[in-house]
């Protein structure tokens, strides 16, 4: 029914705003009484079996959703209630931000992918904690923190620091963003030398609280061999927790979508199918290169179950979905967690991060 009768409606509006009416349209629907029980009903999988302790948190399932779909931390109940066991929030900025100018999120259908050049707009750090503090703590949050684009790179480990101390108390694990392509000379900062400097500037400040919380990094899937090898290291040396593969990428490889609207639409992280294959190959080297010692949660590419089966066997201990849910509905997550419930063999034999 989503394919046929509802996704053809709503991708009949521009993505930008049938994502801002949805995001008001959920609460209030979930709102209704009964309604809430009933979506449980249909989509949540309750099962023992499909939880991960991972980070020194237990998750409900390996399926979450990743930042950007709930950018002002409005969703995450809701999202839990269609069965995702985690929500990343954000990118939050110390800030409020407008981001790039409209329009600045495309679909590109005959490739189930979209491009996005959003620049993390979000409304600031205190926005987020005065949502968060009303938080009903049924799911995992995690909070993917970035600086504000006016903010010059010189100065981006403040703006990090500020994200990170004051969300401390009200999200589960952080993701340092540094990968994504919409920020004016944002991955710049992936050089080794930035990228230790913020990450121990957070290590710091982390290790002073009586409870430390799991720090990860979000990698670019643009990145070689090489590069992957210094991420590596950079991880043993900042003694981060995990690595979060991958990002949106630069590149336009191998579209089906015809070329005059892709220069058309200019720049901009590409997400969605196209980029599943980069993302495992990136998964299964990481996992390969560190023995398999450095959790991983798997993102990019994910349409079916069968893609996050994919992701899980390179090597990923959890997975998101973005892209996937816009195309392919609110039963996504659910038939992810029956697949692996079928498939549990897999998990249970392969990763040593589950328990």
């Amino acid at each position: 029914m989503y394919k046929k009768v509802i996704r053809p409606v709503l991708f009949s509006f521009p993505p930008e705003s049938i994502h801002r009416a949805v995001a008001k349209l959920l609460p209030f629907l979930f709102s209704i009484p009964g309604v809430r029980k009933l979506v449980r009903r249909i989509y949540l999988v309750n099962d023992p079996r499909l939880e991960r302790s991972l980070f020194g948190l237990k998750f409900p399932t390996p399926v979450g959703m990743a930042a950007g779909f709930d950018k002002e931390a409005a969703l995450y109940n809701e999202l839990a209630d269609l069965g995702f066991g985690h929500v990343e929030i954000g990118t939050v900025t110390p800030e409020g931000q407008p981001g790039n100018p409209q329009p600045r999120l495309y679909r590109l259908t005959d490739d189930q992918a979209l491009i996005n050049r959003m620049g993390f707009n979000n409304d600031g750090v205190d926005a987020y904690v005065k949502k968060l503090k009303k938080r009903i703590p049924k799911v995992i949050i995690g909070g993917n923190i970035g600086k504000n684009t006016a903010t010059p790179n010189s100065q981006a480990k403040e703006d990090y620091c500020i994200c990170f101390e004051k969300l401390f108390h009200l999200v589960d694990y952080f993701v340092v963003n540094i990968s994504c392509p919409n920020i004016k000379d944002l991955q710049k900062l992936q050089n080794k030398e930035d990228t230790v400097s913020i990450l121990m500037a957070l290590q710091e400040l982390n290790k002073q609280k009586p409870h430390p919380k799991p720090v990860l990094l979000k990698i670019s899937p643009d990145l070689n061999e090489q590069q992957l090898d210094e991420i590596l290291e950079i991880i043993e040396e900042t003694q981060l927790d995990g690595i979060v593969a991958c990002n949106t990428s630069s590149r336009r490889d191998s579209l089906q979508t015809d070329e005059k609207l892709i220069e058309s639409i200019g720049d901009g992280g590409l997400s969605g199918k196209p980029i599943r294959e980069k993302s495992t190959r990136t998964i299964k080297y990481l996992h390969r290169k560190s023995g398999g010692k450095i959790p991983i949660i798997g993102v990019g590419g994910i349409m079916s179950p069968s893609d996050a089966m994919e992701k899980l066997d390179a090597g990923a201990s959890l997975v998101q979905v973005y892209t996937g849910f816009i195309y392919n509905g609110p039963s996504l997550a659910k038939k992810i967690n029956l697949r692996l419930i079928k498939n549990m063999y897999s998990l249970s034999n392969n990763f040593p991060f589950f328990t």
